[in-house]
């Protein structure tokens, strides 16, 4: 059995559990909200004070203001972080279940994956958008992408290796990936930071 439980879908002993996917969905699930809460409170405060500054504006780079003044921050007619304060609770609940025994059928985690997996894509485009097009960085955008990225790749190494997606080919191609999910996960970090620095070679030395 690996780190995140490779148990057969069919396994119930209590022993067995998928604990460690449980605490991984339940931090991921709690950064990337405490990140998405962030944004709304600033955009709150500075609703009321116009003159408030905000706490994540660094330099003309490093800086949510900007950012939250384009229409790529709202882009379904509200802020985007509602979506995330209102999100972020599926993966935390999940977490919990998990962590108390809970089972879940198949199709359940197909809907799950399926949240996730929009959540990765909404992030990635986020990403392009402000590095691209914006031309600033939201340290608290960055922190939810911090928090979906792992989440996605994770989950969906682990629901391919304990069969919970599909069995067969699938399955084994999930266990033999699962072990190496943390590299995947530093490749897509890697990809995002190699693209602002390139994008934005004065931002290292601004910080400093």
């Amino acid at each position: 059995m690996t780190a995140l439980d490779t148990t057969p879908l069919g396994t119930s002993a209590p022993a067995r559990r998928p604990w460690i996917m449980g605490v991984f969905l339940l931090v991921t699930g709690a950064v990337g909200w405490w990140g998405a809460m962030a944004l709304i409170t600033e955009r709150v405060a500075k609703l009321i004070d116009p003159q408030h500054v905000l706490n994540c504006d660094i330099n003309p780079l490093v800086s949510c203001g900007s950012v939250m003044e384009s229409w790529q921050a709202s882009l379904l007619g509200f802020p985007n972080p509602l979506l995330g304060v209102a999100g972020f609770v599926a993966p935390i609940a999940v977490g919990v279940a998990l962590l108390a025994g809970a089972q879940f059928a198949r199709w359940f985690w197909v809907l799950f994956l399926a949240g996730v997996t929009g959540a990765w894509i909404f992030v990635t485009w986020l990403f392009t958008q402000s590095v691209y097009e914006i031309g600033a960085l939201c340290p608290w955008c960055m922190l939810v992408w911090a928090a979906v990225i792992p989440m996605f790749w994770g989950l969906l190494a682990w629901l391919l290796a304990t069969g919970r997606l599909t069995g067969g080919a699938g399955e084994r191609f999930g266990a033999a990936v699962l072990p190496f999910t943390w590299a995947i996960v530093v490749v897509n970090y890697a990809v995002i930071a190699l693209a602002i620095i390139v994008q934005f070679p004065t931002l290292l030395p601004s910080l400093l």
